[in-house]
């Protein structure tokens, strides 16, 4: 019997006149998690904070002597995720790394006023609301994404010892640690949200990074190739099996993940309260990741080009969902084309108007998160952000 989540059932029905098929996988993952990592972390949740931090990272850094202490179940899952699946294929990526480091900045702009946005309307909006890692912790937030991004689109990134593929299983285990405190604290309605990050709503998101950030990006300015589009989205497909999606819910094409994005668009309930914090929290957030922090130019930039260009991008409909301002979609993209005919002009004619001499990728790694100590492997240790410690 398909279990229904009671907020899904009115996009459930309306999926199932297009696809029946498609709507009933998509329902069945809602209420599935990641099915190998969950059942190792609530073995664990005994374990002291300190200890199993340790061990994820000796699992993670292949560190056998770190690892061989560690119990069976956790040893078990790494043995079993060492290997690449036989679909993938390292030399495929590099069309998608390249189309990356050209059109780094117009994707990361993409990320955050298109993607990200829709990313939050779902109810996986809701969960990360509930934890509040946004909401107090917005711009670090977005410099991780930035950093996860930079990894695995960097040549051959996503090889077992790299640092793309040890943030992806990084972030897998944040995922499932979040699912269990937040189940633990009884203040989840799993009749009525199914599950807490679920399958479906990560299966989903994947499919935005790829496919909508692809179209998002465009916008921008950025041009890709046939085959940077699909190097694109094959590096997310890889990122999306690192980071525990099931293949039963993970796009295999850039056609199939349009097709998931269209799916999930029917399948998920109106946003809620807590979509509406996230994304007007991620907009405000993202001039403090570019570095600027005095208050008036911070506003308006966010005013004038920020909820403009997002509301071009996602469309006045979602817009209005997610209380925007009030802005009309004619002056929306007129901002949009004034910025795509900005990043061509410099695309165009390189440094005839005195922009700054920075590449892209500098710019990128100026918006992104590296810390002096490296990659971190700490989990949260309590549902709330604000009382948990650092992660």
């Amino acid at each position: 019997m398909l279990t229904v989540p009671s907020a899904y059932a009115e996009g459930y029905a309306r999926a199932r006149v297009v696809d029946p098929a498609a709507a009933e996988t998509y329902l069945r993952h809602t209420t599935i998690g990641d099915p190998d990592l969950d059942p190792v972390l609530a073995q664990l949740a005994d374990l002291p904070q300190a200890e199993l931090h340790r061990f994820i990272a000796a699992g993670i850094e292949r560190d056998a002597g770190g690892l061989r202490t560690a119990p069976a179940v956790l040893r078990d899952f790494f043995a079993g995720i060492d290997d690449a699946p036989a679909w993938v294929d390292h030399q495929a990526f590099r069309p998608g790394a390249r189309a990356f480091g050209a059109n780094a900045v117009p994707i990361l702009a993409a990320f955050v006023a298109g993607t990200l946005i829709e990313g939050f309307a779902t109810l996986i909006g809701k969960s990360f609301a509930m934890t509040g890692r946004v909401m107090d912790r917005g711009v670090r937030r977005l410099r991780q994404n930035n950093r996860h991004q930079v990894e695995i689109f960097y040549p051959e990134g996503l090889r077992r010892e790299n640092d793309g593929w040890k943030l992806s299983v990084r972030i897998r285990f944040v995922h499932a640690q979040v699912r269990r405190l937040l189940a633990d604290r009884g203040e989840w309605d799993t009749d009525a949200w199914g599950m807490p990050i679920s399958a479906a709503s990560l299966g989903y998101a994947i499919a935005c990074f790829s496919a909508r950030t692809l179209a998002h990006s465009r916008a921008l300015g950025a041009r890709y190739s046939r085959e940077q589009r699909e190097g694109y989205c094959a590096v997310w497909r890889y990122t999306g099996h690192l980071m525990g999606i099931p293949e039963t819910i993970l796009y295999t094409t850039p056609a199939e993940a349009r097709r998931m994005f269209a799916l999930g668009v029917r399948c998920e309930p109106a946003p809620t309260d807590e979509s509406v914090l996230m994304a007007n929290a991620l907009l405000n957030s993202a001039p403090l990741v570019a570095g600027i922090s005095d208050p008036a130019e911070r506003k308006a930039l966010v005013t004038d080009l920020i909820y403009p260009i997002s509301r071009a991008l996602i469309g006045g409909d979602l817009a209005n969902q997610l209380r925007f301002p009030a802005i009309p979609m004619l002056r929306s993209r007129a901002v949009l084309f004034l910025y795509w005919l900005d990043n061509w002009r410099k695309r165009a004619l390189p440094g005839m108007f005195g922009d700054r001499e920075s590449t892209p990728m500098e710019q990128v790694f100026e918006a992104s998160l590296y810390e002096p100590e490296g990659i971190t492997y700490a989990l949260p240790d309590h549902a709330y952000s604000d009382r948990s410690s650092s992660w």
